[in-house]
């Protein structure tokens, strides 16, 4: 996602002044029972609503099923995965490398109606706060201070531009031939942010093989604390957007994404028995129920699911 329709409103994640603070909501718990069943049909899941789809085999990297994988769709939000993948690839990255806050970031999500984490001016996070901020209620706002953080040039726009190619040049890297980038957040006027499923089944298998974005995007929430530009201490709560976390059983991330071109959108992934399965599905109208099926036709089984309720405020991402 990188709007809904105008200008997001998150309260769950407002920032709260303290020294001490507890998380008020109760993660979700995951109510998810496995029974074995068969496949819904030799040849696939039957019934996925999704314009693109596919499934991958993350150990041995091998396709299980595919839906429309090659055409070229926007992602929306889904593109803050490679954001996270290019900070975390930098070479030597320090994760708890203080990030001041600047206006410019309120800035943008005010003119933009970007979701955001609600970060606040002057108060300093870490880069690995950033990501679990950006990741998690999908913020923008963090998304483009990492963007320029991890840019080079002497201003912000430079900055975000540069931090930009990099995110394409890391698709060539990974092989991600139809692919291309021209926001740091999905956020795009040009339309020149697109992506195919098969594409980012390659992205999420690569990002996953890093222990920091593992761990941030398999939290259903989180609670982080920061130096506040008064002197004191905020506390940000943040919560997923990505309803699959609490809900089925083995399910470790990865991003969801919504927009008006991009449509509703997922990647997700579960890990069941050691075995990792990763999905994609790009302008879906019943992504959670779509992907859930995905994952039972996998895992040749059949779970019965009750779907996580977000926090009042998380972004219908």
């Amino acid at each position: 996602m990188g709007r809904h329709g105008g200008k997001a409103v998150r309260r769950w994640g407002a920032a709260v002044i303290a020294t001490t603070a507890a998380l008020s909501v109760a993660a979700p718990t995951a109510t998810a029972q496995p029974q074995p069943t068969g496949r819904t049909t030799a040849a696939g899941p039957s019934g996925i609503h999704a314009k693109s789809a596919y499934l991958l085999d993350s150990g041995p990297n091998k396709k299980l099923w595919a839906k429309g994988s090659d055409t070229k769709r926007q992602m929306a939000s889904i593109t803050k995965m490679m954001t996270a993948v290019v900070v975390l690839d930098t070479r030597g990255v320090n994760l708890d490398k203080k990030v001041t806050v600047r206006q410019a970031y309120l800035d943008y999500i005010e003119s933009s109606g970007g979701s955001k984490a609600d970060l606040q001016k002057g108060d300093k996070l870490t880069v690995r706060q950033l990501l679990y901020g950006m990741l998690l209620p999908s913020g923008c706002d963090a998304a483009m201070a990492l963007a320029d953080t991890f840019g080079t040039g002497n201003t912000t726009a430079k900055r975000t531009a540069s931090f930009i190619s990099k995110m394409n040049k890391k698709a060539d890297a990974l092989g991600m031939t139809r692919t291309h980038y021209d926001s740091f957040d999905g956020i795009t006027d040009r339309g020149d942010n697109y992506t195919t499923a098969r594409d980012l089944a390659k992205l999420a298998r690569h990002a996953l093989g890093n222990a920091t974005f593992r761990t941030v995007v398999k939290s259903t929430d989180t609670e982080q604390q920061a130096p506040a530009a008064n002197g004191r201490t905020r506390t940000y709560y943040w919560s997923s957007t990505n309803k699959l976390l609490g809900s089925y059983d083995g399910a470790i991330g990865v991003k969801t994404g919504t927009g008006s071109r991009a449509g509703k959108c997922i990647v997700f992934a579960a890990k069941r028995g050691g075995r990792t399965v990763i999905g994609v599905v790009l302008n879906d109208t019943k992504r959670y129920p779509d992907a859930k099926k995905m994952l039972d036709w996998a895992y040749h089984t059949r779970t019965q699911v009750t779907w996580r309720k977000l926090p009042a405020g998380t972004p219908q991402d």
